[in-house]
């Protein structure tokens, strides 16, 4: 799975793209009842995401965080009765990714083209030439990719709507992951509905299909000969830039081997508590509970260590702009990939207040506190302010998102962590950092969904636009659209 952008982008995805809807029935051949839900309906949700920053994952933690990615999304739910809903919700996340390219950077110099077809002698002359950089894209495999999935909900609600419970599947593909789960929840109302209790699990039973830094896997897949394979023909340079002898015993040499069990599990339970306190006061509290398993590293990111001697591949006069963006034609062999214990457990509490001030003004914050057996922990908190006018129909909704977290107990930044040690990383995500996200967004609804489209009445757009910025470097921009239609 390419981690490299996926603990943010999964975030502000569900942040901005989910768009909870309720809905109120007609009466039946026998009695009246509310309807769970009155039509079929379908939303269109697309997003756009884009970011930059200087610390990549795939490259040790220093190198390009260049990223884009587009998530076309179809949420399709249907009414099969008056009290049972189906729900589809299918979609697929295309991104392109410098930091990801340079799993293989050594495509950047357009010699290495058939470096993998280690029994061709004639490509052996090209090689004198390869070269790569952590500050621009390759132009290998993993340079983009497209992640699919689908998830299919049943939920059943009782006659007096005051009980709920649903069931739920998923499957997941990309690269190198593929995610299998299931799960479902219940939910009881009681004191005339002002008070709601919701528990839920999920299970993910998730493999690995790794991919290793090219150096790493051409140095095993040589059976550990640096006189073989991809590095056969190739100068390798020390930190002063000369070109060392493979023969020797202190050449270099990656450490830990490869991935052999590829397996992760992940379990979750959620306890949710809502209560209205008053005709303008709402409360939420949450509490949830994740197991994870198996292989919880990604082997596709580099560590470097500060204890052992550095090896290039490259120009040698670009050694010492290495961490800068001046070098763009040497690149730093990596020590190991990123290795992290095979047990996590979260622990996260939220809690939303919402307030009502009146029919056109709504005040809406959210508070969550995390903590791991990792050693990180991080705090949330964010206000909305959505204001309604044109009699109802149109919604703005300005935002504002602080977020903080420490450091794992594993992380270190580029050459900072002892080859001694037995678990690191350089992934800054998992670093110590703070952020602000700020963002708008726009809703028009036609409650009575008078336009019409292929058969269904348009119900709602909504626009949004979110700003991000990390005290590490990192920004991103995100713009997501949803579209409500439903079937006359």
């Amino acid at each position: 799975m390419m981690t490299q952008h996926t603990p943010m982008k999964k975030f502000l995805t569900v942040l901005l793209l989910m768009m909870p809807v309720f809905f109120f029935g007609q009466s039946d051949q026998t009695e009246y009842k509310k309807r769970v839900l009155e039509t079929a309906e379908v939303d269109y949700v697309m997003s756009y995401y884009t970011q930059d920053g200087s610390h990549a994952s795939v490259t040790g933690g220093v190198g390009t965080e260049k990223l884009q990615d587009i998530t076309p999304t179809f949420i399709i739910a249907i009414p099969l009765n008056a009290d049972d809903v189906l729900t589809i919700d299918a979609g697929i996340s295309a991104y392109s990714s410098a930091s990801s390219s340079n799993l293989d950077p050594f495509d950047a110099s357009g010699a290495s083209g058939g470096y993998g077809d280690d029994d061709d002698d004639d490509d052996r002359a090209a090689y004198a030439g390869v070269s790569g950089t952590p500050w621009y894209a390759s132009s290998g495999a993993s340079a983009q990719d497209v992640w699919s999935g689908v998830t299919v909900n049943y939920s059943h609600t009782s006659d007096n709507r005051d009980f709920s419970w649903n069931t739920q599947a998923s499957f997941a593909n990309e690269y190198d992951y593929t995610s299998v789960g299931f799960g479902g929840g219940l939910s009881q109302q009681f004191n005339e509905k002002n008070t709601s209790i919701s528990l839920s699990g999920l299970v993910f039973l998730d493999n690995w299909n790794p991919k290793y830094p090219t150096e790493i896997d051409s140095y095993y897949e040589a059976g550990s000969n640096l006189n073989n394979g991809f590095f056969g023909p190739i100068d390798i340079l020390n930190q002063s830039g000369a070109i060392i002898n493979k023969n020797d015993p202190n050449a270099w040499r990656p450490m830990g081997g490869l991935i052999v069990d590829t397996a992760r599990r992940t379990y979750s339970g959620s306890i949710n508590f809502s209560q209205i306190l008053s005709k303008n006061l709402q409360l939420l509290l949450s509490v949830d509970l994740v197991r994870q398993q198996g292989w919880l590293a990604n082997p596709m990111q580099r560590v470097y260590f500060s204890d052992r001697p550095n090896f290039y591949v490259g120009n040698p006069s670009s050694i010492p702009n290495y961490e800068t963006p001046l070098n763009t034609d040497v690149f730093h062999l990596g020590d190991d990939i990123e290795r992290l214990p095979t047990v996590r457990t979260k622990l996260p509490f939220g809690a939303r207040l919402n307030y009502y001030i009146n029919a056109s003004l709504a005040v809406r914050t959210y508070y969550r506190y995390y903590q791991d057996d990792w050693g990180l922990t991080s705090q949330t908190a964010s206000i909305e302010l959505p204001v309604k006018f044109g009699f109802g129909k149109f919604t703005l909704y300005p935002n504002y998102r602080y977020f903080t977290q420490t450091a794992v107990d594993y992380f270190a930044p580029y050459e900072g962590h002892l080859s001694t040690s037995e678990f690191y990383t350089s992934d800054y995500d998992l670093s110590a950092f703070s952020s602000h996200q700020l963002g708008l967004g726009f809703n028009y609804t036609d409650l009575f969904a008078q336009l019409k489209f292929l058969g269904f009445g348009f119900k709602s757009i909504d626009v949004r636009y979110n700003y991000y910025d990390r005290s590490d470097g990192l920004k991103a921009h995100i713009t997501s659209m949803g579209v409500k239609f439903v079937m006359n």
